[in-house]
């Protein structure tokens, strides 16, 4: 149904001080989620952060090749992997090649600036690898921070305990592709690894009513049913003192 329709996926950082903007990941929605940004912050695109090499998270890229924007140069800051994957394949290393982008080299845990008292960190999450490493990113502001988390596998592969990055941040923008087991029907789930929303929600009963409430379910597959604010699974989340991401939030940074 054309009204239930949404964008995949994606974050955008204004500095309208600097009249700037940076995307997090080029998803298939790349170019409306750019002009987006452009005609309602009146801002720039001053570069694009990939955190891997699944189709919803880069594949906008080619919106900005010869055939479409023709980019000049855009910065886009990829992990070692993800940088050699787009310089050794078609037909993103047209890219390359062309200087439609201009790749930036990121690390894991270390901090790129973007303005005086903005920064953005990549911060690397176990997920199906194959042709790139994963990462999520820390966002820094004047007096503000986040944390963004589209994809990742199980919560208990990672390095890192998500209830104590919480506490470390003003929201927490995680992975809530599918709400429970089952939602795909003739599909062994334990091949698509997300954390089920009923998962998160049961590690982070133990957080105290502010904790939560810092937690944005974001990333949903058409399956589910977060996305129809009438449903029950809806009410759930809400009753257990989380949230549920909607498309064109602001966050102030």
């Amino acid at each position: 149904q054309p009204h239930l329709g949404k964008m995949v996926t994606s974050l955008g950082i204004v500095d309208l001080d600097q009249g700037k903007h940076w995307i997090i990941d080029a998803t298939p929605d790349f170019k409306d989620q750019w002009q987006y940004l452009k005609e309602h912050w009146n801002t720039e695109l001053a570069g694009v952060f990939l955190t891997h090499a699944h189709m919803g998270h880069y594949t906008g890229l080619m919106q900005l090749g010869r055939e479409a924007l023709g980019g000049d140069r855009v910065p886009v800051y990829a992990m070692p992997r993800m940088r050699k994957y787009l310089e050794s394949n078609g037909p993103w290393d047209q890219l390359v090649s062309l200087a439609n982008i201009d790749l930036q080299s990121l690390q894991s845990d270390s901090a790129v600036a973007l303005g005086s008292q903005l920064s953005i960190t990549p911060v690397l999450v176990p997920h199906r690898d194959e042709y790139s490493e994963t990462v999520g990113y820390r966002i820094k502001g004047k007096v503000f921070s986040s944390l963004f988390i589209p994809d990742i596998d199980k919560w208990e592969k990672w390095e890192l305990d998500i209830r104590e990055e919480i506490m470390k941040v003003d929201v927490a923008l995680i992975d809530g592709s599918f709400f429970q087991n089952g939602e795909l029907p003739g599909r062994d789930m334990s091949t698509i690894p997300h954390p089920f929303v009923t998962e998160s929600m049961h590690l982070m009963k133990g957080l105290d009513p502010i904790q939560k409430s810092k937690v944005h379910f974001i990333h949903f597959n058409h399956t589910n049913p977060l996305l129809q604010e009438q449903s029950e699974a809806y009410t759930v989340v809400m009753q257990e003192g989380f949230q549920v991401a909607k498309q064109g939030t602001v966050y102030p940074l």
